[in-house]
């Protein structure tokens, strides 16, 4: 049984553990990005480039805007949670595969987004993930909330509407080589309240 579930604005000190769970909120998808660095030589591992990307102060999705839940002083699980800026219209994905996840986020500017929900296995089952995505939609204030899940992600699909989000629009996965999982991506959001 879980002790008590505090929690905690992230610190740059946290970011290996944020990509980690980034990692492991994305079921991969973050270290085959990552892995791109290790292949042009500017980081020996792909935990290690995202690392390094998750301690940087602009990165929208980095530790500034991390929350981090602990269970008896142990991090347990994270969430990453931003306004979506107009500029945001005008990104790029960064290969073909997150084309069908921009096309999505782009639907959200103005939105609060929830870009990263985490939970360590061992600690899921015991609301952990209710908790980080309710701190989200307190720091969301009156703003709408989106987020982005993967179809075939019922535990997550079922918190998600259990918190008021309804599904938006959806597009399906572009698989890769190495990164052939078939799905369809899910925009969620929860209007503004």
């Amino acid at each position: 049984m879980a002790g008590a579930i505090t929690i905690r604005r992230a610190e740059r000190r946290d970011a290996a553990e944020l990509a980690i769970l980034v990692d492991l909120s994305s079921h991969g998808l973050a270290s085959w990005l990552w892995y791109g660095a290790v292949l042009e030589g500017t980081t020996q591992t792909a935990l290690e480039h995202g690392r390094n990307q998750l301690r940087c102060d602009d990165d929208r999705a980095g530790w500034k805007n991390a929350s981090l839940a602990e269970v008896d002083g142990e991090i347990a699980g994270l969430v990453i949670g931003h306004v979506v800026e107009p500029s945001f219209a005008e990104e790029e994905a960064p290969h073909p595969v997150f084309e069908p996840i921009l096309v999505l986020q782009q639907q959200t500017i103005g939105h609060w987004f929830i870009d990263s929900v985490g939970v360590y296995q061992h600690h899921r089952g015991h609301g952990i993930g209710r908790k980080l995505v309710d701190h989200e939609l307190e720091r969301a204030g009156a703003r709408p909330v989106s987020l982005i899940t993967e179809s075939d992600n019922d535990v997550a699909l079922g918190l998600y509407k259990s918190c008021g989000f309804e599904e938006i629009a959806r597009q399906p996965s572009v698989s890769t080589d190495t990164y052939s999982k078939q799905h369809d991506w899910v925009l969620l959001t929860r209007s503004a309240t």
